[in-house]
C-alpha cells in the first residue's frame, strides 16, 4: 500500500462541475482514498465511475445535505477508509438577484449552503486531519467575497462570511500541522451559468482549478498559501 492510500481526501459538491473535476484531477494524479460529498447520490454515482476510469483510487459517496450539522454527523463511512488529510470545501451555489428582490428563504439558502456547508465538513472531518503529520482545509471562496455585488448581494454576504470564517480557522489552527486556504475564485464555468448570456469560453477553466488545488496539496507542512485570488485572464466577462 503507497503512502497516499493511507490518506483521503473529502471533496464537498463533487456530483458536478467545479467538484467533479477536482475529483477527477486526484483520480488521475494520486492514489488518495476520496470521499465525495453533494446532495444527489445518482450524481455522486456519475462522478464515482468517472474517476475509476480515471485511476483506481479507491471512491466513496456520501449523499447527504452539508449545511446540516445533524446529516453530516450522522452520515457513516466503512470503518476501514483512511483518515481525511485534505478537506476541499466546493459546496454551493450562485443566486442571480439583487437584494432587494431577494426573500428572506433564498438569502438564508445562500447562507447555509455557501457557508454551513463547509462549517459542518470541517467539523466532522477536524479530528482527522489533527491525526495527521499534515493536513490541509481548502475553502473555495469567491471574489465576491472581497467585495460587494449589485446583482448578487447575498450570495457575496454568504461569501463573505465564508472568507472570514476561513481566516479565522486559519488563526486558530496556526499552532497545529493543518493549513487553511481560501481561493477566491473569479467566474468559472460551471452550471451555475446556464441560461445566462456569458461567453464561456472566457471564463476560468474549471481543470485549472483542480490543477491549483492539487499543486497546493503538494506543498511542504512548512509552507501554506493563506489566500488567492483567480480570475479570468481578461476580467469580468459581460453582461455581469
Amino acid at each position: 500500500m503507497s503512502s497516499q492510500e493511507t490518506h483521503s481526501v473529502v471533496i464537498t459538491g463533487a456530483s458536478r462541475g467545479i467538484g467533479r473535476r477536482i475529483a477527477l484531477a486526484f483520480a488521475r494524479e494520486t492514489g488518495y482514498a476520496l470521499l465525495l460529498t453533494a446532495r444527489t447520490k445518482s450524481d455522486l454515482e456519475d462522478t464515482k465511475t468517472l474517476c475509476g476510469k480515471a485511476g483506481d483510487n479507491r471512491v466513496v459517496v456520501m449523499a447527504c445535505n452539508a449545511a446540516d450539522p445533524r446529516a453530516v454527523q450522522k452520515c457513516s463511512l466503512p470503518d476501514d477508509f483512511p483518515a481525511a488529510k485534505f478537506v476541499i470545501n466546493n459546496a454551493g451555489y450562485f443566486l442571480l438577484k439583487p437584494l432587494e428582490k431577494t426573500t428572506h428563504e433564498e438569502f438564508s439558502g445562500q447562507i447555509e449552503s455557501n457557508l454551513y456547508s463547509a462549517v459542518n465538513i470541517t467539523n466532522r472531518f477536524l479530528d482527522d486531519l489533527k491525526s495527521k503529520s499534515h493536513g490541509l482545509v481548502i475553502n473555495i471562496c469567491s471574489e465576491g467575497a472581497v467585495e460587494g455585488r449589485r446583482e448578487s448581494g447575498a450570495y457575496a454576504t454568504s461569501k463573505h462570511a465564508l472568507l472570514g470564517y476561513t481566516r479565522s480557522l486559519r488563526k486558530e489552527l496556526m499552532d497545529t500541522e493543518i493549513g487553511v486556504t481560501a481561493i477566491n475564485l473569479g467566474q468559472t464555468q460551471s452550471s451555475s451559468w446556464e441560461g445566462s448570456l456569458v461567453d464561456r469560453d472566457l471564463l476560468i477553466d474549471p481543470d485549472d482549478v483542480a490543477e491549483i488545488i492539487l499543486n497546493l496539496t503538494r506543498l511542504s507542512p512548512r509552507t501554506v498559501v493563506e489566500e488567492m485570488l483567480v480570475k479570468p485572464q481578461h476580467g469580468r466577462v459581460p453582461p455581469m
